[in-house]
């Protein structure tokens, strides 16, 4: 094997990242990478609680600040500027894509990801795929085809006006944990392909894994000087938003939508957001035996894959009366199959034991709730415990109680392997419809049904960014051939297509030529 990916990495999930060998990460601003002299000491390791990284607790924010200051409002390209970087960005993700796609570069990313973010190596490897699609997608002239713009005649010869995809300049991506790799990489080239200068922040947990796809880019032709990259405490990144409101032209974040509503209030409103979503899947009544099978398994891969970490997992399930005592025993067989050894479970990063209990109490505590199956913690294993470590559990509650004073506890996104589970009937899907109304963020949705008329009264009446239709609905998958993102507000963030790329990383621009002969019947007012 020849080792590609030694060529730009510099922390190896091979051999190092233990207690005796930690990765050490490096912060890049200026052009110029350092680690400085400060490091987290609170970063375990999700499967035994021991050190395996280095990520410096950056306090320095200055360089940082700097970094914004420098790039115009004009960006660092657009149409009329330096549009070579268009062609050029193009060959970097055409160079990156070939070598991600190298068995032993794609087999790095996927050990490296999977290290500080335990699931699946299936789940490991698809994140690296879409990654690697992605960057296919708009090699070539790709990144140049994002700036397509408009024209329109004018009112006379020599008159025309052209619209424009204009950048913002200095921008902020931040990004989450759950994703290490795909989140911050889509995001970060879609603001440099737009003509953008972004610094990143990822969480620290994670962030390693995109600090070495960056290096990869630079080896692949990228200027590190175009952008930044900073490791540090959340409570610091907040502080620099705030510090350097005025620089920031755009903030697109990803994550919890109490720290969203946070960041739009540091920047006035300049954000785009992919904030928290408690997606809902709808099980409609034209029950298929033939599809049995197919739908509890998604369903299973809907709210249980990534240990349910996913912005898009399925958080609800709506159950018509005419599939529940076939599909819900099946849920439970599915659930049980899921083990640490394979990790189709593993630490959940956001919330311990303790409150997943807690919340697990509140909800069994409504009347008419009943515990399906999971509801306890797993055993034989060193998670430490500031993570949690929980069976896939769901919870069948009333319909009548979803509705009722109770909205607010059974919609709370717990960010791990729970559902909860409500039986509808025909009559019922008035009170489903307003339920879907009330909800306050509207990333995924599924609604698995053959039935046209079924379909159009759910679509028409939902308003879900991303939104799965058929009997092969799911609500999770994101991948790079469609639109990914919430809908219903705004300032809502897209990741993954061109239309995503233009709407969230460039504006737009009017410029009216205006070069006609001096027109004969034109006369200068007179002055009162």
């Amino acid at each position: 094997m020849s080792a590609a990916w030694k060529a730009f990495a510099t922390i190896d999930p091979f051999e190092g990242m233990n207690a005796a060998t930690p990765g050490v990460a490096q912060n890049l601003v200026g052009g110029e990478w350092s680690s400085g002299t400060e490091f987290r000491d609170d970063l375990l390791d999700p499967l035994n609680g021991g050190t395996f990284l280095k990520v410096p607790d950056t306090t320095d924010i200055a360089p940082f600040i700097e970094g914004l200051a420098s790039c115009p409002k004009s960006g660092l390209h657009n149409p009329l500027k330096s549009t070579e970087r268009y062609v050029h960005l193009g060959r970097v993700c055409a160079r990156s894509a070939a070598l991600l796609a190298t068995p032993e570069v794609e087999e790095y990313f996927v050990k490296l990801a999977q290290r500080v973010m335990p699931k699946s190596w299936q789940q490991t490897l698809n994140e690296v795929v879409v990654t690697r699609v992605f960057l296919e997608n708009f090699a070539g002239d790709g990144v140049r085809f994002l700036g397509r713009g408009f024209s329109n005649p004018g009112d006379h010869a020599g008159q025309e006006s052209r619209g424009y995809r204009w950048p913002f300049g200095p921008v902020v991506v931040v990004a989450p944990f759950n994703f290490p790799l795909e989140i911050p990489a889509l995001q970060t080239m879609g603001a440099l392909f737009m003509g953008n200068r972004p610094l990143v922040k990822v969480d620290s947990k994670v962030s390693v894994v995109f600090e070495q796809f960056l290096r990869l880019l630079i080896h692949c032709g990228l200027s590190p000087h175009d952008i930044d990259l900073i490791h540090c405490r959340g409570e610091q990144m907040g502080e620099l938003i705030s510090s350097a409101s005025d620089q920031i032209r755009l903030v697109q974040f990803t994550g919890s939508s109490t720290v969203a509503e946070h960041v739009a209030n540091a920047v006035n409103g300049r954000v785009r957001l992919e904030d928290a979503g408690f997606d809902w899947k709808i099980i409609g009544p034209d029950f298929d035996p033939q599809w049995l099978d197919y739908v509890a398994w998604q369903s299973d891969e809907d709210a249980y894959n990534a240990t349910g970490q996913k912005c898009s997992a399925q958080s609800v399930l709506f159950v018509h009366q005419n599939w529940v005592e076939s599909l819900l025993p099946k849920l439970k067989t599915l659930a049980k199959r899921r083990s640490l050894k394979d990790l189709t479970v593993g630490p959940i990063l956001s919330w311990n034991n303790q409150q997943i209990r807690s919340h697990i109490d509140a909800v069994l505590d409504i009347p008419g709730t009943e515990l399906l199956f999971g509801g306890s913690e797993l055993t034989d294993h060193s998670i430490p415990d500031v993570f949690g470590a929980y069976e896939p559990t769901a919870i069948l509650a009333p319909l009548a109680e979803l509705s009722g004073d109770h909205f607010e506890l059974l919609t709370t996104e717990l960010f791990g392997p729970f559902q909860i589970v409500v039986s509808y009937g025909d009559e019922d899907i008035d009170a489903v419809l307003t339920l879907f109304e009330r909800m306050t963020n509207h990333l995924t949705a599924a609604v698995v049904s053959a039935d046209v008329q079924f379909q159009n009264r759910v679509l028409r009446a939902t308003v879900n960014g991303t939104t799965y239709c058929g009997m092969r609905a799911r609500t999770t998958g994101a991948p790079q051939n469609h639109w990914f993102g919430p809908s219903g507000d705004p300032r809502g963030a897209g990741i993954g297509t061109p239309e995503a790329i233009t709407i969230t990383w460039s504006g737009h621009r009017e410029i009216i030529f205006d070069e006609g002969e001096l027109p004969a019947d034109w006369s200068i007012p007179p002055v009162r």
